[in-house]
């Protein structure tokens, strides 16, 4: 299963999760995996969301991992071994107020600690993303930032608002990023 995982590019966290979901089923049946009946695996995937009242989405995971583990490396015909899919109902985000923006950026301790706040919310980044930025992902020719191994492993670009432009071009005129746009105490490493 780890052959096969790594063999398709699956990244270390999906590895550890799989495999612990795997290892938590051989457990739970004191016995391996690949001697469970599909009535056995449909009896453990259905527990959780019957008597812990746990979501579908709590369960993806595990369902996921059995998937792979049962249809692909142990080569089950997809008729003969069924996992249940998640019903995962598709909710619109929150989107807070421009009230409730300014009163979060504000809340900042430093005008570093807030432009690192009003660029993750302004150009949609994820946490990894936005500390992670290196002076040069930034264009502000073409108000774009470069960003590298988002989500995925994957490049993609996101937008850049002019206004975050105005505090860290009075800052880098003083001091400019020497290699991170929000680096750590001893500028070694991201934050």
């Amino acid at each position: 299963m780890v052959r096969d995982m790594t063999l398709r590019g699956f990244s270390p966290r999906a590895h550890k999760s799989y495999i612990a979901a795997v290892v938590h089923v051989a457990r739970h049946y004191r016995r391996s995996p690949d001697q469970l009946t599909n009535e056995e695996v449909q009896a453990y995937l259905l527990h959780p969301v019957q008597h812990r009242k746990l979501a579908w989405a709590s369960c993806s995971l595990v369902v996921n991992a059995f998937r792979f583990l049962y249809h692909v490396t142990l080569e089950r015909d997809r008729t003969d071994f069924r996992v249940p899919a998640p019903k995962v109902p598709q909710k619109l985000p929150e989107i807070l107020s421009r009230e409730e923006v300014w009163r979060l950026l504000d809340a900042a301790s430093s005008p570093k600690h807030r432009l690192l706040l009003a660029t993750t919310y302004a150009a949609g980044l994820r946490v990894s993303e936005v500390v992670a930025l290196k002076g040069s992902d930034i264009d502000p020719e073409r108000l774009t930032i470069r960003v590298e191994h988002g989500k995925g492993g994957k490049d993609r670009y996101a937008p850049l608002a002019d206004r975050l432009l105005v505090e860290p071009r009075r800052s880098w005129h003083v001091v400019p990023p020497a290699h991170w746009v929000f680096p750590n105490r001893q500028s070694t490493r991201p934050i």
